[in-house]
């Protein structure tokens, strides 16, 4: 997120008719893709503009340590000169170029929409051509002008998708010589069309991406006609038959919960651990490699219990249980990622409120890691949560969104689905919570989910593979 002046009639979140300086805030909100495996490959980033407060007020409004007006040195003004008022473009790169939008991408590509005005400002060329994909809307007008310009930036390693494809229409036409990838809108595209646009398509050599694959059932049918991605939380619903609910050692994790739970002494732990090797591996492992362990190598189960805490152990726990029975890195895996997302937004969150101590964070953190559990256990969530020994308001917070927990859970809901109307809604009883915090806040977490398991601030994620005598099919 970034703050600075810009000059655009046509920006999104933005009252029509203000002023030639008003200073907008450029928020971004992020939905993973997935590849045909089931692992994130990308993330759409969903662009919302606020109007910000004024410049005496918030003075150094930043995200990872960058100034308000980041994107000062876009226009080559000089410092000491009247500052030279940036394009709308210029705004929305600066906030691209945030440290903190780097790392809440992982390693992963952003699919980002461009306007036609956006494609023609060569601030855009500022953006590295190999971490975004720039996404041609439908609407958008094409003329030589922007082939030619089109042209100009594929010559320069951009890459390019048309997205939201309903019909093959013109420009659909003239544009799929020079995209990449085209992404189609699954839940309203005419399911007899389907079969013969994707086979033309693949065939054209084109990547195809299913937008908007929210149930099992789309991702199986896109799958099978051969699409290569896909843009939705499918993944993270309830399903009839979930293969996560038998992949990771889940039983022992939750038995472990139920005995954190109930304040431990260091003997029972050991003795509960002691029934799960698996466990008790990568405990160890995690104790020496998190600098816990000062001074000497940890070689005993009691001595990684001790130098780890209970604390860090419960958050490990908490976290693995939405970990993949197949041995892929955490920060690939959709569910986890998600999960350890909303649970450390919870936890920033709300701490902005007043009164908000460090019990409040820890419950706030406990909401959002367990609000996906139905994605896991399916069933009924109120008796999973009942298993899990939450209080009541952290179950009411989850089951009916009731309460500061409840409201910050639809704030983070909303802000995974860019519905920047909801976020304002709940904003508006979460004071001093804005829309832009909440954006903010979305991008921290990001980024600290995606580097949990190799971080020594993660507190306890760590990486766990399954017993290959718990899972004869690998």
């Amino acid at each position: 997120m970034t703050t600075i002046a810009v000059d655009d009639p046509n920006r999104g979140g933005v009252t029509p008719g203000g002023t030639d300086d008003t200073s907008v805030t450029a928020c971004f909100s992020r939905q993973p893709i997935l590849d045909r495996d089931g692992m994130l490959c990308g993330f759409e980033l969903k662009l919302h503009c606020v109007e910000a407060a004024p410049a005496d007020e918030d003075p150094a409004s930043t995200q990872g340590g960058q100034p308000a007006h980041a994107a000062s040195n876009l226009t080559g003004a000089d410092s000491e000169a009247q500052p030279v008022q940036p394009t709308f473009t210029q705004t929305v790169v600066a906030a691209l170029l945030q440290p903190g939008m780097r790392s809440a991408l992982n390693g992963h590509p952003g699919y980002l929409d461009v306007s036609r005005e956006m494609l023609f400002d060569e601030a855009l060329e500022l953006v590295p051509a190999e971490r975004f994909m720039f996404e041609l809307q439908p609407d958008i007008e094409v003329d030589d002008a922007l082939i030619a310009r089109i042209i100009v930036l594929h010559a320069r390693r951009y890459r390019f998708v048309l997205d939201a494809v309903l019909v093959p229409n013109d420009t659909f036409a003239r544009l799929l010589p020079y995209v990449e990838g085209v992404k189609i809108d699954f839940p309203r595209i005419s399911r007899a069309l389907l079969p013969k646009l994707s086979t033309v398509l693949k065939s054209a050599g084109k990547l195809l991406i299913a937008l908007g694959i929210d149930a099992q059932a789309d991702f199986e049918t896109a799958h099978n006609l051969g699409f290569d991605k896909f843009q939705g939380y499918f993944f993270a619903r309830a399903q009839p038959s979930n293969s996560r609910r038998m992949s990771a050692p889940r039983h022992a994790l939750l038995n472990l919960l139920q005995l954190l739970a109930g304040d431990p002494t260091v003997a029972q732990l050991e003795a509960e651990l002691k029934l799960n090797p698996v466990l008790v591996m990568h405990l160890m492992k995690l104790a020496n490699s998190s600098g816990l362990a000062v001074g000497h190598k940890v070689t005993t189960l009691r001595e990684a219990i001790n130098a780890t805490g209970t604390n860090r152990i419960a958050r490990w726990t908490q976290l693995l249980l939405y970990a993949d029975g197949r041995k892929v890195a955490l920060e690939d895996d959709p569910l986890l990622q998600l999960a350890a997302t909303r649970a450390r937004f919870m936890e920033l969150a709300v701490l902005r409120l007043p009164e908000a101590g460090r019990d409040e964070a820890d419950a706030a953190f406990l909401t959002g890691v367990f609000s996906f559990v139905e994605a896991v256990f399916g069933g009924s969530l109120e008796n999973t949560l009942n298993v899990l020994t939450l209080s009541k308001p952290i179950q009411a917070a989850i089951v009916r969104r009731e309460g500061a927990l409840g409201l910050l859970l639809s704030a983070v809901d909303a802000l995974e689905r860019g519905a920047w109307t909801e976020i304002e809604t709940v904003c508006a009883q979460l004071t001093p919570l804005t829309v832009s915090d909440v954006a903010e806040l979305g991008l921290i977490a990001a980024a600290w989910a995606g580097v949990a398991d190799r971080s020594a601030e993660a507190r306890g994620l760590e990486r766990i593979e399954d017993n290959p005598e718990d899972n004869p099919e690998d």
